[in-house]
């Protein structure tokens, strides 16, 4: 049996399959800042009122969805996974979840949240959560290994559930919409290019084409950084154009974005892992003060075509879906 063989063996090996484990492998915290940027785009798109009962609807079922495509990815790469110090003890490559159970598990979650979506949210928010699921497992997943065009690629499922909340609010992709894409799309790629370049080593044990790996000197990485956190800051002033937020919105979005673009010039100066770590923690920084910035700062963009934003707005509610049903 090869090296690479038998690392990823214990994860096709018979294994308990304890439901903590597998609730480990929808990867809590990833899927909960989906969760905190899907509510952010649902709260925008609602004009700041949005109804309790048909946000937390449209939140279930993006959670769902968003748990299953972080598991599916984690069963798809246990190979990878077992030959990588930072990931060797997720449930898979350490054993203690099976390959066929971790399939059935998280494509079971995928599945339910997509169909929850369809039946009591809407068509458009469906579409959007099955393009994530398929852009991020099946495009994304499988060209990590091929090329370092992937952290680009994987990007747009990424700023989805943001566009999914807005859609489950509105039911339509407006300008709204599109600027939350910007921003959510943009900020992740230097926030990942940091990452990816401090764990270059580990990545190229697991045999990624990442930006970093064949990049030892950091001359792509930094210049990419830089460039895609100047492009933020243009995109993260588009919401103000258009009406989705005020000045003081404008003021928070100014300074967050001189002090992102601050932190990739100083990785790109000076290309150490102080620099790296400096990066990524503005980026983790970033973000939430921006989301609610624009959640507190809200401008005049206009209502839901369909009436004043709230359960009866762009969505099926729990009680409306038992029509829909028995159609």
């Amino acid at each position: 049996m090869s090296g690479a063989a038998a690392a990823a063996a214990p994860s096709t090996s018979l294994a308990p399959n304890h439901p903590r484990d597998l609730w480990a492998l929808t990867k809590p915290r990833i899927t909960l800042m989906v969760l905190i940027t899907a509510a952010a785009g649902y709260f925008l798109a609602a004009g700041g009122r949005p109804g309790a009962q048909a946000m937390l609807t449209a939140l279930f079922g993006i959670g769902l969805v968003a748990a299953g495509t972080s598991g599916m990815n984690q069963v798809w790469e246990r190979d990878i996974d077992a030959r990588m110090e930072r990931t060797r003890r997720r449930p898979i490559p350490s054993g203690r979840v099976s390959a066929r159970a971790g399939w059935v598990f998280t494509g079971l979650l995928a599945f339910l949240g997509v169909g929850f979506l369809y039946v009591l949210v809407n068509p458009l928010t469906t579409a959007l959560a099955a393009l994530s699921v398929l852009s991020y497992v099946f495009v994304y997943t499988p060209l990590k290994r091929v090329s370092s065009l992937s952290t680009l690629v994987g990007a747009i499922p990424g700023a989805l559930p943001i566009m999914g909340g807005w859609t489950a609010a509105r039911g339509e992709l407006g300008p709204g919409a599109w600027a939350l894409f910007g921003i959510l799309f943009f900020w992740q790629l230097p926030h990942f290019l940091a990452l990816a370049w401090l764990f270059r080593a580990d990545y190229q044990r697991g045999g990624l084409k990442m930006l970093g790996v064949d990049d030892p000197d950091a001359r792509q990485t930094r210049v990419h950084s830089v460039l895609y956190a100047s492009a933020l800051l243009p995109a993260s002033l588009f919401p103000v154009a258009i009406g989705l937020s005020g000045w003081a919105y404008l003021v928070v979005a100014l300074v967050m974005g001189v002090a992102y673009g601050w932190a990739a010039i100083r990785f790109w100066v000076r290309a150490d892992v102080s620099s790296a770590r400096g990066l990524f923690r503005v980026s983790l920084l970033y973000l939430p003060v921006l989301l609610l910035a624009l959640s507190i700062d809200r401008g005049p963009y206009p209502d839901t075509p369909d009436g004043p934003p709230g359960d009866e707005a762009g969505q099926v509610t729990l009680s409306a879906a038992v029509p829909r049903l028995s159609s």
